[in-house]
Formats: C-alpha cells, structure tokens, sequence
C-alpha cells in the first residue's frame, strides 16, 4: 500500500491510522478504474450492437425487458448495505471516538482570518478561562485568555505555529473566532472544518519528528492563501521542555505572552 500511496503521488504518512486513509483512497481509485474500463467496453458494445446499418429505422417502444430495473434495485440495496452495515459502524467506532482526557493530549486551535490561534493548558493540564470580551488583538490575545483566572496563568498561547509530541495521542479542539475554515494537515492525513459556534475534537498520533505545514482548506476570505501555520512534531521530553519554558515565560510576561 506504500508503495500504490506513492505512485498516487501523495505525501508522506507519518500518523499512527494514516494507513486507513491511504488504503481508502487506493480502493476508490480501483473502483473506478474499473468502471471507466466497464462503462468503456459497454460504450463500445452499445455502438457496435445498436449501429446504423442494424438498425435502420428507430424503435419508439424500446427495451421491453425489466432487467434494468431489477439491476438498479439490487445497486440500491447494496448501497444500503454499505451504508448501514459498514460505513455507519465504522464512523461510530474509529472516527467519531475521541480518546479520552486521561489517554490524549488535548491543545486548543483557534482559526480567525487569516491565522491559526494554539491554547496550550499549561503544566497543570487544565484550561484557562476564555472570554470574547477579553480579546485584544494589539494585544496579541486573540482568543480572549483571562491570564487572571487560576488556570490560566500558565497556560501558553503561539501564533501559526503547533508543537506537539509524537507517539502520543492528541486531540484538537477545533473551532473558529470568524467564518469556516478547514484544518488541514496532508502527512497526517487529518482535514476537519472550523466551524463557527462548535468545537469539533479531532484526534491523530504522529509517529515520526519534524515540522510540516497548517494549511486551510476551505475558502475564508481574501487572505485565505496566506493562512498557513506549521506544526512541529518534538519528542516527548523535548516537547514537555518547551511547554515548560514557554508557561514561565507567559507567567513572567503577562498578558501579552504569544508566542
């Protein structure tokens, strides 16, 4: 399946259920190879069979067979069948499961035109409070951290840049200060939409270090070529070093600590 992955020309997989999406992807390339080859020959057959010189004059009533309808009876019951016996299940058991607080990292991703806003807890896991009213853009507190809550003194807050650790479960909160956008990372095969007024979980586990791009994937604005933000993917001790440093800074900064 590497190997198909690559001769699709898609990116490098560095996400522990990457494999899944790729292997999608090269099933649903097959089948339609195997259409275009099946509809090609039936165009042909069609042609040959119902040509001019066979069939001189038009048959007004045409195909008098209830073949076709009980062919397009079957394709809709096996549709049926994919739909709730296998896509269904497997959404409700791989997709929608967010792994749980105690099993997962958990960060923040803020989307705003035409930036991606991170909201890391802090050393002591719990998030600060967030009020629309505390944004300061000048600032740079786009998302509204009150640095005078209990919890959010040293939580940590950075600018189009994501860190995180590899062979660890992570969920982002997804939502969106403004309009829709998509957070969409290819090595890790995640797209989701930030949708306005929701916070969508999304979870992944990067296997492999080094630092990638944050595109947008859905069209937000006149700005949207240039929101692009990157994510970092550290070690875990290196990762924890970085929080660490980053929250005693914001503590010693205040309320303009933005990284």
């Amino acid at each position: 399946m590497v190997e198909f992955a690559r001769a699709l020309g898609l990116p490098i997989d560095i996400s522990a259920d990457g494999y899944r999406i790729d292997a999608i992807i090269g099933w649903v390339h097959l089948l339609m190879f195997v259409l275009f080859v099946g509809w090609g020959v039936f165009f042909i057959y069609a042609m040959i069979r119902f040509r001019r010189r066979n069939n001189p004059q038009a048959d007004p009533q045409g195909v008098r067979s209830h073949a076709t309808s009980y062919l397009e009876g079957a394709v809709v019951v096996i549709e049926l069948v994919l739909l709730f016996a296998l896509s269904v299940p497997f959404w409700a058991g791989v997709v929608a499961r967010v792994p749980e607080p105690s099993e997962a990292m958990r960060v923040r991703v803020i989307a705003q035109q035409f930036q991606w806003n991170i909201h890391y807890a802090g050393p002591d896991g719990v998030f600060g409070r967030t009020d629309p009213a505390l944004v300061r853009p000048q600032e740079n507190n786009h998302i509204g951290l009150d640095r005078d809550d209990l919890f959010g003194k040293d939580d940590v807050m950075t600018n189009n840049q994501l860190n995180l650790p590899v062979d660890q479960p992570v969920v982002v909160e997804l939502s969106s200060l403004d309009v829709v956008h998509s957070f969409f990372v290819p090595v890790l095969r995640v797209k989701q939409d930030a949708v306005p007024g929701l916070v969508i979980p999304l979870s992944f586990t990067a296997t492999a270090t080094g630092k990638h791009e944050i595109a947008c994937a859905q069209l937000c604005g006149i700005g949207h070529a240039q929101m692009r933000g990157f994510i970092t993917l550290m070690e875990p001790a290196e990762f924890e070093r970085w929080l660490a440093e980053r929250s005693q800074e914001a503590q010693e900064a205040g309320p303009t600590s933005f990284f």
